[in-house]
């Protein structure tokens, strides 16, 4: 009897679950170039979350891609869960208190440096902040308004 060669018409549609995948079968160079779309990508990078007002905000920086925020004080932004290579956006509406905005990572000050601009709050200007995480502890960012 020969033996035939298991093709992908060969099996049913969804005949392979990950439950019948060996754990670590499935690697990068079996993986085609530009097979995993926006459809398969992880929350945290297709995903907007509002953050809630405060003193201190945590921005868990696996939870979403954009965040967005208008304050109601001055308002320090802590980062959680920061991923190396990773950029995030936060849209700030300015309240129009005069209020500032900083930063933190896991509590503790690291280092945050600006390349560009300057955070406005005056009431309903959007700013525009691009954050990067470059190290566990250390971010560049830029902060824009709508021209």
């Amino acid at each position: 009897m020969a033996l035939t060669k298991v093709t992908s018409n060969v099996l049913n549609d969804n005949a392979v679950t990950t439950t019948k995948i060996v754990d670590l079968n499935v690697t990068t160079t079996k993986i085609a170039g530009d097979a995993i779309t926006n459809e398969k990508a992880g929350a945290e990078f297709t995903t907007a979350a509002a953050l809630t007002p405060g003193g201190t905000v945590t921005l868990d920086y696996t939870a979403a891609q954009v965040f967005t925020l208008t304050p109601n004080a001055n308002t320090t932004i802590n980062i959680t869960n920061p991923v190396i290579g990773i950029s995030k956006v936060i849209v700030i509406t300015g309240a129009g208190g005069s209020y500032t905005v900083g930063y933190t990572v896991g509590g503790a000050a690291g280092t945050f440096n600006k390349i560009s601009g300057t955070y406005d709050d005056t009431a309903g200007t959007k700013n525009f902040i691009q954050i990067t995480c470059v190290g566990n502890t250390e971010f560049w960012y830029t902060c824009s308004q709508i021209g």
